[in-house]
């Protein structure tokens, strides 16, 4: 019979407090989402209540700044730096357990279905790997799309946040290695490697397949890979079979359904003579504030401290989720207006004429961590006299035009795709000839990056836009 014995270790693990993770989904949420929150949270607090008469948001967190006397420690709960938090909620004295535990739960309960993101990023807490990889596979997730995908190049992303490329892979690597499988990928050959070498077939003929004749496997032309592998044709159909039970899509199981209308939460109106300005969306949204009759029966409760606790602990809470609204109305018109300072041309005539800008640009400017930037536009729309935008598209890193200018990636990948709208279809043009008439119009790209930029907008190669 095995021995048994009992071992006792002692590690350290960065925890996300409570009312960080409040402020964190607050600041994240899209304005429909904020709608969903805010109700359920007046459903599960009953110390807030929504404004009814005419008090403006402004108001109504200036007044709660004013009685905040007794609760003074409102700002040891809401910062950038998860580390500085951390560690300030572990140097904290007297902490109530079991209000913790009753916030907790709060929390929880007015989370929405759990994302791709939230999935990854619990996985990275309990990965046991060193904080700086940690953080990093953080900014990868980040940067992900809905379905899983590397949004963007690697190069980009540290261009963007000034981040050491190496640093950048090593997190890459580590997201890559979380559920579910093939998430993180760059495109469909390496999300489907991933998924293979996870069922442990990443040296077999599946993966021999994918890497070197995924594009005979999307045609179906089964004979071409049989003949290339010296295997019948029964064969390669065994293992194709194997490799279309892979998920070309790992977050897709993660996309909430539901409603796909899009609400912008900001909108950018011009008001003449080149002069815009910004304004946030959400005018429907509850406008929270703490009733006045709790406050008034916390101060009358002496004798009671179970009533006092429960009072005390709630408003508090109202608090926190009042603040948290107003930092992340604060942010994203920060960031909105930051971008009518900086991308004026792009105002003027559009997204050929968006210049490179990056999330450390805007962070510094506006006095943020860049993470708070990519978490503030993460999933937000601007609506702008060119049409809606993400906010994450003006965030791009560029290249310099034959005459000086600047242009983004989104500004190449638009005249792209304008050069390929208005191509002859009997004689489509081939990524050299896209990448000779670039250069004509001053945007010097090589012509792997006109392969990777017409993939990205979903153009097919020459060959199979030909039409006859």
């Amino acid at each position: 019979m095995a021995d048994v014995s009992l071992h006792q270790s002692l590690s350290q693990h960065q925890t996300l407090a409570p009312q960080m993770r409040q402020s964190l989904e607050i600041l994240q949420a899209n304005t429909l989402e904020l709608s969903q929150l805010l109700t359920q949270a007046m459903a599960v607090n009953p110390v807030l209540e929504d404004v009814t008469e005419k008090e403006s948001f402004d108001e109504i967190v200036e007044n709660e700044r004013e009685s905040e006397d007794d609760f003074d420690d409102w700002h040891e709960t809401y910062q950038d730096d998860l580390r500085e938090l951390s560690i300030m909620e572990r140097r904290s004295k007297g902490v109530d357990h079991d209000a913790a535990e009753r916030r907790e739960h709060f929390y929880n309960s007015i989370v929405a279905p759990l994302t791709l993101q939230e999935h990854l990023m619990e996985q990275i807490g309990e990965s046991g790997m060193p904080s700086g990889i940690r953080s990093d596979a953080e900014i990868v997730v980040g940067n992900l799309t809905d379905h899983g995908y590397l949004d963007g190049d690697l190069e980009d992303i540290a261009g963007k946040l000034q981040v050491p490329l190496d640093r950048l892979e090593d997190g890459l690597a580590l997201v890559q290695s979380l559920d579910p499988p093939g998430v993180g990928a760059r495109d469909l050959r390496e999300c489907l490697l991933l998924q293979l070498d996870h069922l442990g077939l990443g040296n077999g003929l599946e993966a021999e397949i994918v890497d070197e004749h995924l594009d005979e496997l999307a045609r179906n032309h089964f004979p071409k890979i049989a003949k290339a592998l010296h295997l019948s044709l029964e064969r390669i159909a065994e293992v194709v079979e194997h490799i279309r039970a892979l998920d070309p899509s790992p977050g897709s199981r993660f996309i909430a359904g539901g409603n796909p209308y899009i609400q912008p939460d900001v909108v950018i109106s011009e008001l003449g003579f080149g002069e815009y300005q910004a304004s946030l969306t959400g005018s429907y949204l509850p406008r929270l504030r703490i009733n006045d009759e709790y406050k008034d029966l916390l101060a009358n409760t002496t004798g009671d401290r179970k009533t006092r606790n429960y009072l005390r602990d709630n408003i508090r809470d109202g608090r926190i989720i009042i603040k948290a609204i107003d930092q992340r109305q604060e942010t994203i018109l920060a960031i909105a207006r930051e971008i009518i300072d900086r991308q004026s041309p792009f105002l003027e005539h559009g997204s050929r004429h968006l210049k490179p800008m990056t999330m450390n640009d805007i962070a510094e400017k506006i006095g943020v961590h860049p993470t708070t930037v990519s978490r503030a536009v993460a999933g937000k729309y601007i609506d702008t006299p060119h049409g809606l935008m993400e906010m994450r598209k003006f965030f791009a890193t560029g290249y310099h035009t034959s005459d000086g200018k600047d242009v983004s990636n989104e500004g190449v990948r638009e005249a792209l795709q304008g050069l390929v709208s208005n191509e002859d279809n009997t004689k489509p043009l081939s990524d050299s000839k896209l990448e000779k008439l670039l250069k004509e119009q001053g945007i010097d790209v090589a012509r792997r990056t006109v392969a990777k930029y017409r993939e990205q907008l979903g153009i097919l190669p020459s060959h199979l836009r030909k039409k006859y």
